[in-house]
């Protein structure tokens, strides 16, 4: 997904049926009022109707947002950023991320649309469910897929708030120049948006101590072109 520029206007042209094109975007506050909701009712019924204690229920939720986080990577790096040789699959790596990448200031494809990202949690938690009965332990899957779910929910947030503002406090400044340096320079390095704790276990983490800051390039990111603190 190399591309000769990166387009700082406007937006990708996904579909040429225009229905199908309006449903390739969204707005953060549509994603978060599908799932928040789901995630509320998913731990009341892991401990109301499940019986499951309320530690039992923070740990599983915990281990959750943990999992996300590696699912993030995963799907990140092997699958967004998929070497498709034939048109057709790189077609399809295009209208998944590639399109993000060549238009990074898009703001309505920042989260997945909300039709295939319904479609997607829904083959997720049956994959879950499937495997938590396989190996006996169904009761924790509701209050795990919650987490799962709001790590979702951050990645995206995190996401928007990359491209959209500067480092709220210094101590998230190496998540936003990694994300940066992953858009501008190196699209095989930096695949951590939430969190950079999988880049830097599998040595994919920018040297960030040595990595010369581009000002400009990164501002060229930003939806509203401020000005990127020191």
């Amino acid at each position: 997904m190399k591309f000769e520029k990166i387009h700082n206007k406007g937006q990708a042209r996904l579909f040429k049926n225009k229905y199908l094109e309006f449903f390739t975007k969204t707005h953060p506050l549509v994603i978060w009022g599908m799932y928040l909701p789901l995630i509320i009712f998913l731990l009341y019924y892991s401990n109301a109707v499940k019986s499951l204690g309320m530690l039992s229920v923070f740990l599983s939720f915990f281990a959750g947002i943990l999992f996300w986080t590696f699912f993030e990577y995963i799907m990140h790096r092997f699958v967004f950023h998929l070497i498709a040789e034939s048109e057709r699959l790189q077609k399809v790596v295009y209208v998944m991320h590639g399109n993000h990448h060549e238009y990074p200031r898009d703001k309505e494809r920042l989260f997945m649309p909300p039709l295939p990202s319904l479609i997607l949690a829904s083959v997720i938690f049956g994959t879950m469910f499937l495997m938590a009965t396989l190996i006996g332990v169904t009761v924790f899957v509701f209050s795990f897929f919650a987490g799962f779910m709001l790590g979702y929910l951050m990645y995206g947030t995190m996401h928007y708030a990359i491209h959209a503002w500067n480092p709220p406090f210094k101590w998230m400044k190496p998540l936003w120049r990694n994300h940066h340096l992953h858009h501008y320079k190196q699209q095989e390095r930096g695949f951590g948006v939430s969190s950079t704790l999988w880049d830097r276990v599998f040595g994919t983490m920018f040297d960030l101590k040595t990595e010369k800051e581009d000002k400009e390039k990164v501002k060229e990111l930003m939806f509203d072109g401020e000005k990127v603190a020191h």
